[in-house]
């Protein structure tokens, strides 16, 4: 089974950068996407962005377009979100997720069977 490591979480000002990065134990690199989703506490989690290494195809919600990008390094068995011009409701618990097929869009939460624990992103004003 697929198993995911979030990583690169931490507290940055209001217009700063962080890279998350998704760690896989094993990726065959076929046909299969990576989310990354956020949760507010209290509130539902939040499907952030997609990426299809196969293809290179993204997704990202409208809050982050312009500002968050996803990437994949297939030698290294992980995918990147980089983030740029933080605000502070980009304060989260950020997950990354994993399922089988190519399209990045929608991305519903229910789809996804494997997850990793959270790391946390906080961005102070």
């Amino acid at each position: 089974d697929v198993q995911l490591q979030a990583s690169g979480g931490g507290l940055v000002q209001a217009g700063g950068s962080l890279r998350l990065s998704c760690a896989a134990s094993r990726f065959a690199f076929d046909d299969y996407v990576i989310a990354w989703f956020r949760r507010v506490p209290g509130k539902e989690r939040e499907a952030v962005s997609c990426i299809s290494p196969s293809d290179g195809n993204t997704y990202y919600t409208d809050s982050v377009k312009g500002r968050f990008s996803m990437s994949s390094d297939s030698t290294r068995n992980t995918v990147y979100l980089q983030m740029n011009k933080l605000k502070p409701e980009d304060t989260a618990v950020y997950y990354c997720a994993f399922r089988w097929g190519v399209s990045v869009a929608p991305v519903i939460v229910t789809d996804f069977f494997t997850w990793s624990r959270g790391t946390q992103v906080t961005v102070s004003s």
